[in-house]
């Protein structure tokens, strides 16, 4: 049986946490597409899309999200569900855990700094399998303004003492996390679309 549809209607405790979290995100999807929102401050943007990346991470946690990325795996190109899981989750962390930024563009960690407390966790994991790998090119349709997106996701070419990695290298702000956002939006939408007429 597919574990999808195995799982059946969420319990009473998951409805509340997924029906707080899809919210919040849609409402968030729905602002950071909007063209006007790359007129907004910085700081006002940076707030917004760290949120996204953490209710997404959360989301992460839910068993049938889990297994949507896993029919992923096996229906998409390789480096998709890579990048919708760990790469998705090494931003997260690194907003999360070095809160002291105030925008996308400043964003920086080096290997001192992401194992200042304690060596070999998730991001340092992360850097040191990814780094040196091949960029990918994507591209997106914004229906709103009839355009077509063109991106390439960078991988660090080298994960060593104080050399700095920045966000922006990675992913570009504008470009960068709209096609995140709609990646999430996709990934979260298979477990809406899953339970549907159940």
């Amino acid at each position: 049986m597919d574990k999808l549809e195995g799982k059946g209607r969420p319990n009473k405790k998951e409805i509340l946490f997924l029906s707080l979290s899809y919210g919040r995100f849609y409402d968030l999807y729905d602002e950071i597409m909007e063209e006007s929102f790359w007129d907004k401050s910085e700081w006002n943007r940076f707030s917004k899309i760290t949120q996204a990346f953490s209710i997404y991470n959360e989301l992460l946690f839910y068993e049938p999200i889990k297994w949507s990325l896993e029919k992923i795996k096996e229906t998409r190109p390789p480096m998709e569900s890579v990048i919708a899981d760990k790469l998705f989750r090494f931003i997260r962390n690194v907003l999360a855990h070095f809160s002291f930024y105030t925008k996308w563009n400043e964003v920086w960690v080096n290997k001192d700094l992401v194992n200042w407390k304690k060596d070999g966790q998730f991001i340092h994991k992360f850097l040191s399998e990814y780094s040196g790998k091949e960029d990918i090119k994507y591209r997106f349709w914004e229906d709103k303004i009839k355009e077509m997106t063109y991106l390439s996701i960078r991988f660090p070419k080298g994960y060593i003492g104080n050399s700095k990695i920045y966000l922006k290298d990675m992913l570009s702000e504008k470009d960068g996390v709209k096609f995140s956002i709609i990646l999430m939006r996709q990934i979260i939408n298979i477990q809406v679309e899953s339970t549907k007429g159940k």
